[in-house]
């Protein structure tokens, strides 16, 4: 067979002249003529491998290609065309642009099977590059904690298994029609609680006290301590059943639920020890502002509720364009409030006593608030404040768009890493039936970490697989000869 191979004509010492040679590349039917001066520029690449490989026989040959017509002396690939152009770009422009359409994922496995290196790839395709990975990894996170859920390991201890119960109980509303009803009641007794707080402040509803000052009616009381209950069993439950305490201590979250609880129990001991220590002055305007510290049960919310937890991670994301706003509102305040000091000065029963004090006028001003206690009395003044609120209204206006752009992208994100995540557990119950009978460590290649499971669940974690992202997250060093879909 290696008698019908055309070589291509050598120089005197018996080199190739990679120089002047051509060479033609089928890839999933698009045919391409390549110049030698142009490949030995990355002489690591595939392609450029192929100046040499005719002399070393078949075996060399196909170690690089698919196949080969010695008549044509064309080289088969069967790979993705779209992509190919994009890398081929490399030998003429000395880098790779991805097109728009092409899966990052996908199109990163064609630059490892044509051995480009990723630094050739462009910044900005990169970033796409990036972003699906992070994507795949918060899909395949996802897929984990639906599988630990489903399945607990029956190697482990009695109280370990407890715990999680009760994690998953207080955690994950979703797992049971018990935990979603415990989730219903938590929800309502945040906004009872916030309810009683409010309307204890209202004075037909208070009662008075030995020295006569008005307080709280008892009925409110009770039910606040009712409410405190439930909080302080829940976040301890959760607490003792976490498995990282020191994590969970400091989440974001869990400081919320600190907040909410402690002013109760601070207040309790001050009422019945602080009187012993210091004035009954003084533990009473303690105790009133602990109990203002009560707003912050209100964040709880966002435990459960998804819409405010996307709204949190919005302005997140948008921390530079709220910077821009502020920014400009700090400049048009400082130059707006210095001019209506000024031009106002020639009036005698002039409002704008000095510069600091113009800041809460052109605040007002700017935010389109105007309260009416500070304004101007001269024309040119009036100008100027006409002038301060339709900047107001810009500044304001120019930042508000990329942060609705951010929110609604990562809403539109969570949806389809949600629904992603979903897929993905049908394609593994659909490929753990169909390799029920095989070797999934031979066939597939693919493992999902060391953990040791004897639920059928984790049977399916270990042994199946799907082609949208597990192959690409977790074995992206093999390169299949048909392009992996990507979803």
């Amino acid at each position: 067979m290696e008698d019908d191979i055309s070589f291509p004509e050598l120089d005197s010492d018996g080199s190739e002249s990679s120089e002047e040679i051509e060479i033609i590349v089928n890839v999933g039917g698009v045919r391409q003529v390549l110049y030698g001066d142009h490949l030995n520029q990355f002489p690591g690449t595939r392609l450029a491998k192929l100046l040499n490989c005719l002399p070393g026989g078949y075996d060399t040959i196909f170690s690089l290609c698919d196949d080969y017509d010695p008549g044509k002396r064309e080289f088969y690939f069967d790979r993705d065309p779209d992509a190919f152009k994009c890398i081929i770009d490399l030998y003429y422009f000395g880098e790779v642009h991805m097109k728009k359409g092409i899966c990052p994922i996908c199109f990163k496995n064609e630059m490892e099977f044509w051995k480009v290196d990723l630094k050739y790839l462009d910044d900005c395709c990169k970033t796409l590059l990036s972003e699906k990975k992070e994507e795949l990894e918060e899909i395949a996170r996802r897929v984990q904690l639906i599988l630990d859920d489903l399945g607990l390991d029956s190697s482990e201890s009695s109280w370990k298994r407890c715990k999680k119960y009760i994690w998953k109980f207080l955690e994950k509303p979703e797992s049971s029609y018990p935990a979603r009803v415990v989730a219903v009641i938590s929800f309502l007794l945040i906004l009872l609680s916030s309810v009683v707080m409010c309307v204890g402040t209202i004075p037909e509803l208070q009662v008075l006290d030995d020295e006569k000052k008005p307080v709280e009616h008892p009925a409110l009381d009770m039910i606040e301590t009712a409410c405190i209950v439930w909080f302080t069993l829940e976040y301890v439950l959760r607490l003792v059943s976490s498995s990282n305490k020191l994590r969970f201590a400091l989440s974001f979250m869990n400081i919320i639920d600190i907040f909410a609880i402690l002013p109760f129990y601070i207040s309790l001991l001050l009422t019945h020890l602080g009187a012993r220590l210091m004035e009954l002055t003084n533990v009473q305007q303690a105790v009133q502002a602990l109990r203002i510290m009560r707003i912050a049960r209100i964040f709880k919310l966002a435990r459960h509720s998804s819409g405010l937890q996307t709204l949190t991670y919005a302005l997140k994301r948008s921390f530079k364009e709220l910077g821009l706003l502020l920014m400009y509102l700090a400049v048009g305040i400082f130059v707006f409030s210095a001019l209506g000091y000024t031009v106002e000065q020639s009036h005698p029963d002039t409002l704008f006593k000095s510069i600091p004090q113009s800041f809460w006028w052109a605040i007002i001003t700017m935010t389109t608030v105007g309260y009416g206690d500070i304004y101007p009395k001269t024309t040119l003044g009036k100008l100027n404040a006409a002038i301060s609120f339709l900047c107001g209204v810009i500044a304001i206006a120019l930042p508000i768009h990329p942060i609705i752009n951010n929110f609604v992208r990562y809403y539109n994100k969570q949806r389809v890493l949600e629904t992603a995540a979903k897929h993905e557990l049908e394609l593994m119950e659909l490929y753990a039936g169909e390799r029920k009978n095989g070797s999934p460590k031979d066939e597939l290649g693919c493992h999902w970490g060391k953990e040791k499971d004897n639920s059928q669940w984790s049977g399916r974690l270990k042994f199946s697989y799907s082609d949208t992202f597990i192959h690409l997250l977790l074995d992206e060093h093999r390169h299949p000869n048909r392009l992996q879909s990507c979803k």
